[in-house]
């Protein structure tokens, strides 16, 4: 029965593991970041990213465009979507917006690197059973590996650890809109590590407008008082770690001739074993398993980081990486919403009014010179 539904959701969300041979890995993230889509565009942001975007971003070849969803592979016909993509795409962002909730809840049971490695692998797990019903191998080569380690420590093994242990001292609420602020951190580094990407004036207006909500956000002209110095600089630090984790994979693994699910189940094992082996060294086994933290950590692996890079992979396909990638704008505005009202976590007015800004900024960075 398991393994049915599965394969309706790989047959229905995933068809865009069919990808052209130039394509490479994959934001989910998140809160992924993780597999979502690297287009031309190495500021576009991912999920999960963010905490919620899961697993490598898929790296397409340089001249592919970044409005136009990448064509099936030779051979390979994409079976009509069951679901319409507004359902998939409003599915997606409240799993995504969700999981700085579930980072929280997990959090109260179990120490950060637990929680970490709890949804790697249960992420994992997800994409295996994927690729068994696909009938995928996983890419080979000691270089694609190497390059694959890198990627799933930049991109998930890292972000997530941080997140995690942010969340021990900032609410979720301030955690998904730090997260928001990936796409201002992937335009000022493209700026420097991209020399095809030039900065217009619009993009750089959106970058300082960006960092203004930042500062909105953290009440900078209150001296940052009544919140976590170290909290928020570790989320803000997942949150960069996202697009040094895309400019690397796009210069690395672009072209590679693998399928986004292959790489994204090889970076998300890698991510597992990274975790795997540093868990052991911060904590002990836990004397006994709380069940509601526990389930929070299996939604956030399950859904979080493996059925929702399967959602995005479809929806990149079907309306392209442009408007997929949208979900980022929603992220922040659910896990705000699932903060206040679940967890009943305060709100500054200073909160929602930065966020908009940083959404707002965010968006001006993604605006496509004329050509």
């Amino acid at each position: 029965m398991c393994y049915e539904v599965l394969s309706r959701i790989v047959r229905t969300m995933s068809s865009a593991t069919d990808t052209p041979a130039s394509a490479g890995p994959p934001p989910s993230g998140t809160p992924g970041p993780s597999p979502a889509a690297i287009t031309a565009d190495a500021t576009a942001p991912a999920p999960g990213l963010a905490a919620t975007t899961p697993a490598p971003l898929a790296a397409a070849s340089p001249a592919a465009s970044p409005h136009r969803a990448p064509a099936a592979s030779s051979g390979a016909a994409p079976g009509r979507p069951r679901l319409d993509w507004r359902l998939r795409f409003g599915a997606l962002s409240l799993i995504w917006g969700f999981s700085f909730l579930l980072i929280k809840v997990g959090t109260d049971g179990y120490a950060p690197f637990q929680v970490t490695f709890g949804r790697l692998a249960f992420g994992t797990a997800v994409l295996v059973a994927a690729l068994v019903v696909k009938r995928e191998r996983l890419p080979r080569g000691a270089r694609t590996w190497a390059h694959l380690t890198v990627a799933a420590l930049l991109l998930n093994a890292l972000p997530f650890s941080l997140f995690a242990y942010s969340e021990l001292t900032i609410p979720s609420t301030l955690a998904g809109i730090c997260n928001a602020t990936s796409p201002l951190w992937g335009m000022a580094l493209s700026l420097v590590a991209l020399s095809e990407d030039r900065p217009t004036r619009v993009r750089v207006a959106g970058l300082g407008l960006g960092f203004l909500g930042v500062l909105t956000v953290l009440g900078a002209w209150q001296g940052f008082s009544g919140l976590d110095a170290k909290g928020t600089a570790m989320a803000l630090l997942a949150s960069l770690s996202y697009p040094v984790g895309w400019i690397y994979v796009r210069r690395t693994l672009a072209g590679t001739g693998h399928s986004n699910l292959s790489l994204t189940g090889a970076q998300l094992g890698l991510a597992t074993v990274q975790l795997a082996l540093v868990t052991p060294l911060f904590t002990s086994l836990p004397t006994h398993l709380p069940v509601l933290p526990l389930l929070a950590v299996a939604a956030l692996g399950v859904l979080g980081t493996g059925v929702a890079v399967l959602v995005q992979y479809g929806l990149v396909v079907e309306v392209g990486p442009t408007t997929a990638q949208m979900v980022t704008y929603f992220i922040p505005v659910i896990a705000t919403a699932a903060g206040v009202a679940i967890l009943g976590e305060s709100l500054r007015w200073s909160t929602p009014v930065g966020a908009v800004i940083v959404l707002l900024g965010a968006a001006l960075t993604q605006v496509k010179p004329r050509a």
